[in-house]
């Protein structure tokens, strides 16, 4: 018997959510087959088995979190005497072929150390609650002892708490004093909610880890923002011009964020300060220009990292972001492909926004949105009105290590750099 233990998929990844079983108590594995789902705040992978053999319990339930190296499943091994399901090694005539047995209650042992099965006899399992139980307990002011449970060693889940509610809901019950002429306290409130007044929505193990860090970013950072507008009608024209020979050529779309990217490593050179962060009351200036990119999902948010942007052409980053994007959305981002970062840029303008202020990618001194592009009129030189593109490039930095003159100048300079280029120009 052998333990198999949440991987540590990353150096600064500690912890992992087990999202999914693939495979199930009984079922028949093959080395390197994967039996699980992890999900970790960077990246989502798949647990391999260690060896061949008979997955015989699950020491963790999906959804739940646990340090890295800790135990969560056992496997019956294959030994050298033992066939495979078809038998193949057996001589002629021998009996069927040998499957492992279960292991009993006192070969197997629980996360929390007893021996036997946690929570066969009330104990172990049976009173630790996850936070989504928790939560929905306190909500509904309900006592969890009482609340017989259908998880793993007896361990009471969200569906176990939300089915008693709605066995409670139909006893009845005296009515909070008010009720009967139409005041509606809070107490009573609360008292005659019932599981279908609410929907309950058990968060992602990936949107619990955005919202830890966004938690983590905002209480650690004194945030500063900073807009400025630049007219970008010459890009629009040159990217219109190109963009169907650039996709024959190099097989992608070409799309206005390559040239937002080249605009922001280029400046990064020129006020490397923003390419920093602030760690230990020291400033820790970054000396390569590694972009992360916010790239959303159905359900989550990925900032993968362009290594190296500011060496890159424009269609050198388009190929990047492409690749990058497209891993994300199909799930196949490793961890590499999230570290390293030093400085963020947001494509909100994606969905239509003109005006954000995003929050700090920990471990970063700025992040940069680039909001959409609008058509609108603009005075010119000579009080001339003209139709223009215009677009705005909305600035968040930590006020530790930055300060509003030193940012403004980034903000021009990356203007300056969007406003050059010119229809009959190239990349």
């Amino acid at each position: 018997m052998i333990e198999i233990k949440m991987p540590k998929l990353g150096e600064s990844v500690t912890e992992g959510t087990l999202s999914r079983w693939l495979k199930q108590v009984g079922e028949p594995v093959h080395r390197y087959e994967p039996i699980a789902e992890i999900i970790t705040d960077k990246v989502t992978a798949e647990l391999p088995a260690e060896a061949e053999g008979i997955l015989m319990r699950h020491l963790v339930q999906e959804g739940e979190t646990v340090a890295a190296g800790t135990p969560v499943a056992l496997m019956e091994t294959f030994t050298s005497g033992v066939s495979r399901a078809s038998g193949s090694g057996a001589g002629a005539g021998s009996g069927p072929a040998k499957v492992p047995q279960a292991a009993g209650p006192e070969s197997a042992r629980s996360r929390d150390g007893r021996s036997g099965v946690a929570g066969a006899s009330g104990s172990g399992l049976r009173g630790r609650y996850s936070p989504a139980v928790r939560k929905l307990a306190r909500e509904y002011n309900v006592r969890l002892e009482g609340i017989p449970g259908t998880g793993a060693g007896g361990r009471v889940t969200r569906r176990d708490v939300l089915a008693w509610l709605e066995g409670a809901t139909m006893q009845s019950a005296p009515r909070p004093a008010g009720a009967s002429q139409g005041i509606l306290t809070g107490e009573t409130a609360r008292a005659e909610q019932t599981p279908d007044d609410v929907e309950v929505i058990e968060a992602s193990p990936i949107r619990r880890a955005i919202a830890r860090h966004m938690v983590e970013s905002v209480h650690a950072a004194p945030h500063a923002w900073t807009m400025v507008e630049a007219d970008v009608t010459g890009l629009v024209r040159l990217r219109d011009k190109i963009k169907e020979d650039f996709r024959r050529r190099e097989g992608i779309p070409l799309t206005f964020m390559p040239f937002f990217l080249k605009a922001v490593a280029e400046s990064l050179r020129e006020f490397p300060i923003l390419n920093s962060s602030w760690a230990d009351d020291r400033i820790i200036m970054k000396k390569r220009i590694h972009l992360s990119v916010a790239v959303a999902t159905e359900d989550a948010l990925f900032v993968p990292v362009i290594r190296d942007a500011d060496r890159l052409s424009i269609t050198g980053l388009a190929h990047a972001l492409h690749d990058l994007a497209t891993r994300a959305r199909q799930g196949r981002l490793k961890t590499q492909d999230m570290e390293g970062g030093t400085f963020t840029v947001n494509n909100t303008g994606a969905f239509g926004s003109v005006l954000s202020k995003p929050i700090l990618n920990g471990g970063q001194a700025a992040i940069l949105s680039v909001e959409a592009i609008v058509k609108r009129p603009v005075v010119m030189p000579g009080d001339m009105l003209a139709i223009r593109s215009m677009v705005n490039l909305c600035l968040s930095l930590d006020h530790r290590v930055l300060d509003g003159w030193i940012s403004g100048r980034f903000l021009q300079s990356v203007k300056r750099r969007l406003e050059a280029y010119r229809e009959d120009g190239g990349i």
